[in-house]
């Protein structure tokens, strides 16, 4: 039986990109992240889809334009969700489905002049989140709902997390709501590294 990673059993997840070449998929890997716990026990994987020689092509002329496939896996490396971003040039999208290509819900940009906006929705379309990144915090993610923040991504660690991990290849998350479905959860894990990919990488890794 397949086991998923249980989001409900942790509020605060450390994300660690790692260069290690590991045998997650059938085929070749590029940005390769593993997921701890707060005791920084490995929880889960996730990995972005090498494409070859035109991926290679595309990553140096569209950058984060460009589409990618991220791959989650639980801590025994079953793969159990698969988050897609497709070709946008001006508003970013990225789309989490199951392993049966059910949408469990979706990133989406909005315009905005002084912030990084999205909207999260859930399968049906219906906006549950939004993700505001103001341009004065780029390392700070939070999620909100009705007014009240429920979820933070940072990039740029403090407190505990600056203790655990100082490298800049790494990052947090913290689920502050008791409210959040293991559903809401996913989407905020996919955003993580989607994060990482849209505005940290760099072409030279």
């Amino acid at each position: 039986m397949r086991k998923e990673m249980d989001l409900n059993q942790h509020n605060k997840l450390l994300v660690q990109q790692v260069r290690e070449n590991w045998e997650l998929l059938g085929y070749e890997t590029r940005n390769k992240y593993q997921f701890l716990d707060e005791a920084q026990n490995p929880i889960g994987y996730a990995a972005e889809q090498q494409k070859g020689f035109l991926g290679f092509i595309m990553r140096q002329f569209l950058g984060h334009w460009r589409t990618f496939d991220l791959h989650f896996f639980d801590q025994a490396r079953n793969e159990y969700m698969i988050a897609k971003h497709p070709f946008c040039f001006f508003f970013q999208r990225l789309e989490i489905q199951d392993l049966n290509g059910q949408l469990i819900g979706s990133l989406q940009q909005r315009f905005s002049l002084i912030t990084k906006k999205f909207d999260v929705l859930d399968a049906q379309g219906n906006v549950i989140m939004e993700m505001r990144s103001p341009i004065w915090k780029p390392w700070t993610y939070p999620f909100y709902s009705r007014g009240q923040e429920v979820a933070l991504v940072l990039k740029k660690f403090s407190g505990l997390f600056s203790e655990m991990f100082t490298d800049r290849d790494n990052f947090a998350i913290d689920l502050k709501s008791q409210t959040l479905t293991e559903q809401e959860k996913k989407i905020i894990l996919a955003t993580s590294i989607f994060i990482d990919l849209v505005y940290f990488e760099r072409k030279a890794k």
